[in-house]
């Protein structure tokens, strides 16, 4: 590495003068290289599951933009949600493309061992979606008003549905849209876990007559014509957070300046997957390939491009597909989005006891690391607050202003 022009004080004391030391021109990259500012260990393990909402770290490694941080980022392909928590907590993995739900989870004990966890950053924004099977479609189930109907005719317990964690945000959707429809999630139906890439294969054998998941599974249902999009997740919360780039705070607060690099590469990289079209369309065609998520390119390409077709006769170009980036809106980790899991904790009964919601979502959400991560990637607009309003499929705003109350306010609950 060639020498500095200036030193490393030099630096900073200008840079504190412009007031963005990290956008410097032709300085941003050195600073990550010098001195104490430099990662902690180089080599990165980060885990992921074939979903398409794993595009900003598989992209981070394959373009190169761990490289640009002084990493290497090397992407390890999970087989369930419960290896990934598993991994995580053990230290196997140093970070992962995991559910908002689980490291809320762990870090208040539900579903397993209590561990203090970190979101460094949000994934990605909507792009999930509810299928039902076509035998249930044969008897006149379309949608959830019909689905109700379909439930009361039967047994209780008698259909069952699949999600892929028992605190993921899958669980989290299916039970809101079926709550809302009048089914009780707990009582009317069966629910079951199932690894995300298994469930397709599960409902073509019959052992289940819907899922929620991520993409692209709900569309290779439709393509292998085993079932149907009876709703997606932004229907039932427009711009709702998905999948976080987690890790436990043990390991921020040992590699801190790694963590920071890290969330800055993938940041980048969601920042470039969002920028255009064709940009979505080459990472497609690396997410398909067989070290990836192992599938066809058409079914990952159309639902990234915001192109759906349900299975049902209709199509739309979606006015809130999977956003990666948004502008800076879709990473930043909000506190309002992780206290909003921890309310459907709370209503399903997974929590006995309303927590001290905004303390535990200000522990677990790192602000702190985003905005440095966002300072060094340059150009990335930080909110006014880190409170944001969002209103659900039942007319529901939240704005995590009363929590214990929103939690509270649902008919269908535990």
């Amino acid at each position: 590495m060639s020498k500095m022009p200036v030193s490393r004080r030099q630096l900073l004391i200008s840079g504190a003068a412009l007031g963005a030391a990290w956008v410097i021109p032709g300085l941003r990259n050195a600073v990550w290289a010098a001195g104490s500012d430099a990662p902690e260990k180089a080599g990165v393990r980060v885990g992921f599951i074939p979903l398409t909402d794993c595009a900003p770290v598989v992209m981070a490694s394959v373009k190169g933009f761990d490289k640009k941080y002084g990493l290497s980022l090397q992407a390890s392909k999970e087989a369930s949600w419960a290896a990934v928590r598993d991994k995580l907590t053990s230290g196997e993995l140093d970070a992962a493309h995991v559910l908002y739900g689980m490291i809320y989870a762990l870090q208040l004990g539900v579903a397993g061992p209590q561990h203090d966890m970190a979101n460094l950053m949000t994934l990605n924004h909507n792009g999930q979606a509810i299928t039902l099977s076509n035998q249930l479609k044969a008897s006149g189930v379309t949608d959830a008003a019909s689905l109700k109907k379909a439930v009361e005719s039967q047994a209780k317990g008698s259909l069952t549905f699949a999600h892929t964690f028992p605190t993921s945000t899958h669980a989290m959707w299916l039970y809101y849209w079926l709550a809302n429809a009048g089914i009780n999630p707990f009582e009317d139906v069966r629910t079951v876990v199932v690894p995300p890439p298994q469930m397709v294969m599960n409902m073509k054998i019959g052992n289940m007559s819907g899922f929620c998941v991520g993409e692209p599974w709900n569309q290779r249902a439709i393509s292998d014509n085993i079932g149907f999009t009876a709703a997606t997740s932004q229907q039932i919360w427009p711009e709702h957070p998905e999948k976080i780039l987690g890790t436990r705070a043990q390991w921020v607060k040992e590699n801190p300046n790694t963590a920071r690099a890290l969330t800055a590469a993938v940041l980048d990289a969601a920042r470039w997957i969002d920028a255009s079209d064709d940009n979505r369309r080459e990472t497609a065609q690396v997410l398909a390939g067989r070290a990836w998520i192992n599938t066809k390119v058409e079914t990952l390409q159309g639902r990234m491009l915001g192109q759906y077709q349900n299975g049902l006769g209709q199509s739309w170009q979606d006015a809130h597909p999977m956003r990666f980036f948004g502008d800076g809106n879709v990473s930043f980790p909000w506190l309002s989005d992780g206290m909003w899991f921890l309310t459907q904790m709370k209503r399903w009964g997974l929590l006995t006891r309303d927590p001290d919601y905004q303390a535990v979502a200000r522990q677990i959400n790192r602000i702190d690391i985003y905005k440095q991560a966002a300072s060094a990637v340059g150009q990335i607009a930080l909110p006014a607050t880190e409170m944001r309003s969002s209103t659900l499929i039942d007319g529901k705003v939240w704005d995590g202003s009363n929590p214990a109350a929103y939690a509270a306010s649902f008919a269908i609950k535990r």
